[in-house]
């Protein structure tokens, strides 16, 4: 499948940053924490680079600069401007501000965001690449690996070693898959990332063997799904001649970085999800299946502020039911 943002001439591809950490709970609260407490309309780089970034954080410096690259990663922060300054995104405010709907990353719709931010966008190449073109649901590491090198040195990106690919490949496995670890363990490389409980990858019975497990998500909510379609549809549209107002089934479901990739979905469950979009958006967006044609139809543009209204609908009922738990 030589097609895709990975596949264009302008690509930058991205096999490093997180240090070698996978995303670990509590870090994208601190990053969010730390940007917003600096002070306003001063350049504030130097929060992820000074030497007092270790105390703040609690963390050893190369954990540090993993903070940084997550919460960049998954949208919770912005990257430094050209006058050093670092935002928190609205997307950050939301989950993580001081009225924030889920601060310790308790619910996972908080999860699927990341997810999704991680795998729907070509900025991190294997993660978009596993989810994006990866041929078969079974895969080995080294499998990966090789694929990935190969990749680089057919497209000729520049200044990448096998080594580079090989730690980031470790790194992608780590966030999705759980590892075995000993009995009493306390060192924090023991602590999963929060995506391994999505149950996206699972350990199969071969050593370094791995399935992406595709089926029905009953904990991907609506508001978070149609946040990634608006995602993907924006930028679909503007890669291909296709009109604007319309999206195809066949790529919401097939194309890298589609809602069906990422999120392993099977056409079934996909379906569903796409008849619900006319009551879910207020007749927004429709589902249309016309002369045996399926596609979403847009009959509203939904902006930004519009999509994290929406996807804070995933949050309303998880809180209620907590409070009343309490």
């Amino acid at each position: 499948m030589a097609r895709g943002p990975l596949y264009e001439l302008e690509y930058r591809p991205q096999f490093s940053g997180h240090e070698t950490f996978p995303l670990k709970y509590g870090w994208l609260k601190k990053a969010v924490d730390a940007v917003s407490e600096s002070p306003e309309s001063e350049p504030n780089r130097k929060l992820f680079l000074s030497d007092d970034a270790i105390g703040h954080f609690g963390v050893g410096k190369n954990m540090v600069a993993s903070i940084r690259y997550w919460s960049e990663s998954v949208g919770m922060v912005t990257p430094a401007d050209a006058t050093g300054r670092i935002e928190v995104t609205p997307l950050g405010k939301l989950i993580f501000g001081p009225q924030g709907l889920d601060p310790f990353m308790e619910i996972a719709a908080t999860s699927w965001l990341a997810h999704w931010r991680l795998c729907g966008r070509p900025n991190r190449t294997t993660w978009y690449w596993v989810f994006g073109y990866l041929p078969d649901t079974d895969f080995e590491r080294d499998g990966i690996t090789r694929a990935l090198v190969a990749l680089a040195r057919d497209r000729k990106w520049p200044r990448i070693s096998d080594a580079t690919i090989k730690r980031d490949v470790d790194c992608f496995i780590r966030t999705y898959a759980s590892r075995a670890v000993s009995v009493g363990a306390v060192h924090e490389d023991s602590l999963e990332s929060p995506l391994v409980e999505l149950g996206l990858i699972r350990a199969i019975g071969r050593k370094d063997g791995f399935r992406m497990v595709r089926g029905a998500k009953p904990t991907l909510g609506m508001g978070v799904f149609l946040y990634a379609l608006l995602n993907f549809w924006e930028r679909y549209a503007g890669s291909t001649s296709s009109r604007s107002n319309s999206l195809s089934f066949e790529a919401i479901a097939y194309e890298p970085g589609s809602p069906g990739r990422v999120f392993l979905l099977d056409e079934a469950d996909l379906s569903d999800r796409l008849a619900d979009l006319e009551a879910f958006t207020g007749g927004a967006l429709m589902w249309s299946e016309t002369a045996g044609f399926k596609q979403v139809l847009r009959r509203r543009v939904i902006d930004e502020t519009g999509a994290l209204e929406f996807v804070a609908h995933d949050y309303s009922d998880v809180a209620g039911s907590m409070r009343v738990a309490s």
